[in-house]
């Protein structure tokens, strides 16, 4: 039997949230699978500008999540794949990051079923999750989504082994 699903909150992310991800991310284990560190704050600055945009353009974008009390707890949302060197170009990529005191509650599920309510909504039919082999809180995710994995990879960069997890929307 499964539990219920905490009740999340998802906005279009502000300037204030540019300092909440900065501090959140600062957390290695939070960075594990994402380079080890935080980037420095212009760089969440830019990232929280340009998800409005996303939003306003494309009607979803990478959202700031809230827990029940309001707290800002991470981001979960869509954007188009942001690399041009490999991936699935073209393709409208689901992701999601958590303060580390979030795991294991269930809010990534949770913000991730809204996430794929929303780009249905705004016409989207298929999306990706690109996720590091070793990540198995975010493999776990996409399965209980309904995603199946199209793909292995290695990143350019730092030559780790991903999946390519899919999802036709119109099977929902």
């Amino acid at each position: 039997m499964s539990r219920p699903l905490p009740a999340v909150q998802l906005r279009v992310p502000t300037d204030e949230d540019a300092l909440a991800w900065h501090r959140i991310f600062a957390d290695p284990e939070v960075m594990e699978f994402h380079g080890g560190t935080s980037a420095e704050l212009s760089v969440y600055e830019e990232l929280t500008a340009r998800q409005r945009r996303h939003d306003a353009e494309r009607g979803f974008c990478l959202w700031t999540m809230l827990d029940e009390d309001g707290e800002v707890i991470g981001f979960t949302g869509a954007q188009p794949w942001p690399y041009e060197g490999f991936g699935p170009r073209g393709e409208i990529e689901i992701g999601w990051r958590l303060a580390r005191s979030a795991w294991g509650k269930g809010y990534a599920t949770a913000a991730a079923r809204t996430t794929l309510e929303r780009v249905r909504a705004a016409g989207v039919e298929r999306v990706v999750a690109m996720v590091d082999a070793l990540n198995e809180r975010s493999i776990a995710v996409t399965r209980r989504l309904g995603m199946e994995l199209a793909e292995t990879f290695t990143t350019p960069e730092s030559r780790r082994k991903g999946y390519c997890f899919r999802l036709e929307l119109s099977s929902l």
